[in-house]
């Protein structure tokens, strides 16, 4: 299948595209380079642009003849999204209608949208199912739910097929050591731990250690790149015009902040410098998902489903590339 993948040479977005070029499929990227790299991905399948403007991406549809679209470009930090949410309504949602725009422009019917487990409620049962209310309380989940929204609305009245994969926080990566994680600024978790036995960092900081949890610190599921590629690729080759399917990733269990923590001192083999300091806004004490249904439904068969694997994959990226991909865009 021909795929135009939005966002294509970020992180998750370029796991998935070298994912789907090894599985038979022909996608190539849109990607404004913002937060992407482009080294992650070939050179020959890299169209630079932005979703804010649709007649670019409508050129970008009908130029590589795609038949259906991976929509990964976002703006994705909750705090961000609270101190500018300008920013993430006119991205996330005005450029998520440009998406949907040039696929009617030029007749594309199935598209599969990388949403989040934010869309829901901080305060729900855990772990979240697809039946979950969708409560999201910070803008960025807001306005992943809204696009959310106007994709449904739009496979309604345009007879399109769609997917929607709702995760947290993608990690590790790639088995064979040549692609990882890297951005001029960091926010997840991993890397940010990572920086500091590499040097780049003082020590880690680590936002509320009296949440209630086991260990007093944040838990949130962790699901490695690969992992989150299959899944794309499962929910792609399912959809058909006219049907839509949501599902969410993750772990039903999820890893506090300190073991992750403790798993990158294993990777590492020494003790990592760090401080517990005041929580941030807009950070729930427990986020795990449910993923029982994609694998009934689909089959998704994660092999990533430890910490200590994805981490241990993620060391050996940062120390193969210690400057990521050197910053050039």
């Amino acid at each position: 299948m021909k795929i135009l993948c939005t966002g294509g040479a970020g992180y998750v977005g370029g796991a998935c595209m070298r994912w789907l070029l090894r599985h038979g499929h022909d996608p190539i990227a849109f990607d404004n380079l913002s937060m992407g790299n482009r080294g992650s991905v070939p050179a020959d399948r890299l169209v630079v642009g932005d979703i804010e403007d649709r007649d670019a991406l409508s050129k970008a549809l009908r130029d590589h003849g795609a038949e259906a679209v991976m929509h990964f470009a976002a703006l994705a930090s909750v705090p961000e999204s609270i101190e500018d949410p300008e920013a993430y309504y006119r991205v996330n949602v005005v450029g998520t209608k440009n998406v949907l725009d040039a696929m009617l422009d030029n007749g594309v019917k199935l598209i599969l949208f990388s949403s989040t487990a934010a869309t829901f409620g901080f305060h729900a049962e855990m772990p979240l199912t697809e039946e979950s209310p969708q409560s999201p309380e910070t803008p960025y989940g807001t306005t992943k739910l809204a696009a959310e929204w106007l994709i449904k609305d739009y496979a309604k009245a345009y007879n399109l097929g769609y997917g929607l994969l709702r995760y947290f926080n993608a990690a590790g990566a790639d088995p064979d050591g040549a692609h990882g994680e890297s951005r001029e600024k960091e926010s997840h978790l991993i890397p940010l731990t990572l920086a500091v036995p590499l040097g780049h960092r003082e020590k880690l900081l680590v936002y509320g250690g009296a949440f209630d949890t086991r260990d007093g610190t944040c838990i949130r599921d962790y699901i490695h790149t690969e992992d989150l590629a299959q899944a794309h690729q499962l929910t792609l080759e399912a959809l058909k015009p006219g049907v839509g399917k949501a599902y969410n990733l993750g772990s039903g269990s999820g890893t506090s902040v300190l073991e992750v923590l403790r798993a990158c001192e294993q990777a590492v083999g020494k003790p990592i410098a760090h401080e517990i300091t005041d929580p941030r806004p807009g950070d729930p004490g427990v986020l795990v998902a449910s993923s029982e249904r994609i694998k009934r439904e689909l089959g998704w068969n994660p092999q990533f489903s430890a910490i200590q694997q994805i981490v241990d994959t993620a060391w050996r990226w940062h120390v193969d590339h210690p400057n990521g991909y050197g910053g050039a865009q």
